[in-house]
């Protein structure tokens, strides 16, 4: 028996880095996966590259910041498949302290980072509830629990999304919803190598390890280890977890000199 056999799962932002790896796995282990993004074409290939693997998986045109918008979509999966997990991964960076952020900075994160979180969680906690539970997965980071520099509306934004994941825990006990999250350190995405090579052309290299040696494990971490977590947590394995936050950080918030 695979671990989401039969399970119908949303994955925001699983076009790519680490929700395509969540989408993959959740299908490799019997998901009926409903991938949301911004990028409509990167969705559809993301979703048939899961059936070219043997998966099913679903892809769906989604601005996460558009309330309505990931009602709709979210209504309609449940309305076919009963949806038992989601995953808010859905996120956008930003590089720059307070006095570099501006109103618009601010305002563009909240909407993708944290507006988006609410929607998804809000659109689908009411199916869960009338099918009898369900398992959501929010996706935060270190700079929810630690000082980094020059990072001060994303670590705004994933504050939140911890503190959120907390209160929809706590409220919804009774409804057999779990609420966790999961805080990566740096995971070497595209995201990465497209920051490095956007500030740092001709030096990728140099700063690649420099950014991978801040990891006191010596490395950065891989999309496939947090679906690897991510499988855990959203599985029955996981059933007496609710409320907690999972570092997966090479040791950076503990072990750091």
């Amino acid at each position: 028996m695979k671990r989401l056999e039969n399970k119908t799962a949303i994955v925001t932002g699983g076009a790519s880095g680490i929700g395509l790896a969540i989408s993959r796995r959740f299908a490799m282990e019997g998901a009926q996966v409903h991938l949301l993004d911004l990028k409509q074409e990167e969705a559809a290939d993301a979703a048939a590259q899961i059936r070219s693997e043997g998966g099913q998986a679903t892809a769906h045109a989604c601005d996460v910041s558009n309330q309505q918008q990931v009602a709709d979509i979210a209504q309609a999966i449940n309305n076919e498949h009963v949806v038992q997990i989601l995953v808010c991964n859905a996120g956008i960076g930003f590089v720059g302290n307070l006095e570099k952020t501006t109103e618009e900075d601010l305002d563009r994160m909240y909407r993708v980072n944290v507006k988006g979180v609410y929607n998804a969680m809000h659109a689908v906690v009411p199916f869960f509830k009338h099918n009898g539970g369900g398992v959501i997965l929010n996706m935060a980071s270190i700079v929810a629990s630690v000082g980094i520099p020059d990072r001060f509306a994303y670590s705004m934004t994933k504050g939140a999304v911890l503190t959120m994941t907390l209160s929809v825990a706590v409220d919804y006990l009774a409804d057999n919803i779990r609420c966790n999250c999961i805080s990566p350190a740096r995971i070497h995405t595209p995201f990465v190598d497209g920051f490095l090579a956007k500030n740092y052309p001709g030096h990728e290299a140099e700063m690649f390890a420099k950014l991978a040696k801040t990891q006191p494990i010596g490395r950065m971490g891989t999309p496939e280890e947090v679906a690897g977590l991510a499988i855990y947590l959203c599985s029955d394995e996981s059933a007496f977890i609710t409320g907690c936050d999972f570092p997966l950080d090479g040791g950076f918030i503990k072990l750091r000199p």
